[in-house]
């Protein structure tokens, strides 16, 4: 007999009249609540006003939310929403439809924005955000595991999940729930987390000495890069990338492509720039100004 997991999970935790709380809506706010926490230590580290992490926070909510619906739209149902009769469901986030990729492009443009109205260095910027990047992938990718969705290939590993709700969340009529997929969310979340560690101990050792950049590489080439690979595990998202002239690659692995020559080049050229590592306003508080010695008052 095979060993397997039986994955029987509600994405619904409770159902409060018109309202219903999901784990993945849950999750993708925690991953910015997390994030925001880890963002604040590393400012107060290197001396940077933490009042500053509620304003980049608002720009990645924002790049994210619209980065990853409008990636969603172009990359992979463009026929389906550039239509007059379906235009508007663009705006319905909560019907889902999120593309990393869009998001990456999202985060992107956000913290350029966030950089260039607040006096910040860009490298700087996303040399320190990618860290927290890493733990709010690891959330979404919970998230995709809770709602049954971007399931692996079948396969017979001990680990191996049968998705037994599979047809009742996406109201499909499939074999799914009596077969053995790879669990590629868990791969996913897992390697988010392996990223998170990596980043926060190079940034903890060197982060007055690191090249500019540095730390941004090397996450976009190897985030990129195992998502490459690991989109060979994947059942493909639509139906059209299994005919599509790039086949046997999916849409996912061709988005992929690029960002790991960005990450590898940002990567061989880091601290080559103009600039220094310690460029970000450092907007400190009173309590982190010197104190100055008290008048000396004259007597009459």
């Amino acid at each position: 007999m095979l060993a397997f997991i039986t994955w029987d999970v509600s994405p619904i935790i409770a159902q409060l009249g018109p309202l219903t709380l999901r784990w993945y809506g849950l999750l993708f706010a925690a991953g910015f609540i997390i994030g925001s926490f880890i963002l604040t230590h590393i400012y107060k580290s290197e001396k940077v006003s933490p009042r500053w992490v509620d304003v980049i926070t608002v720009y990645m909510l924002i790049g994210t939310v619209l980065g990853a619906r409008l990636g969603h739209v172009l990359f992979y149902d463009p026929d389906y929403y550039l239509t007059s009769e379906h235009f508007l469901d663009i705006f319905k986030i909560w019907e889902g439809g999120l593309a990393s990729h869009g998001a990456t492009l999202g985060i992107l443009l956000a913290t350029w924005l966030f950089a260039r109205n607040n006096k910040f260095d860009y490298l700087w910027v996303l040399d320190r955000i990618v860290i927290v990047v890493a733990t709010g992938g690891m959330c979404i990718r919970l998230g995709n595991l809770m709602n049954s969705e971007i399931i692996g290939k079948q396969t017979d590993v001990p680990w191996a999940f049968k998705f037994v709700r599979y047809n009742e969340i996406h109201h499909e009529m499939t074999n799914v729930p009596n077969e053995l997929h790879h669990p590629t969310q868990i791969y996913e979340a897992l390697f988010c987390v392996f990223l998170f560690v990596l980043l926060y101990s190079l940034w903890n050792r060197w982060k007055a000495t690191a090249p500019r950049g540095y730390l941004f590489g090397l996450f976009v080439t190897l985030l990129f890069t195992f998502r490459f690979l690991v989109e060979f595990l994947k059942e493909n998202q639509e139906g059209f990338e299994s005919t599509w002239a790039l086949a046997p690659l999916n849409m996912g692995q061709v988005l992929s492509i690029p960002l790991v020559f960005v990450g590898l080049w940002v990567l061989l050229t880091a601290g080559r720039r103009p600039g220094r590592p310690e460029d970000a306003p450092r907007d400190l508080g009173l309590e982190d100004l010197p104190k100055q010695p008290l008048p000396v008052q004259m007597k009459r």
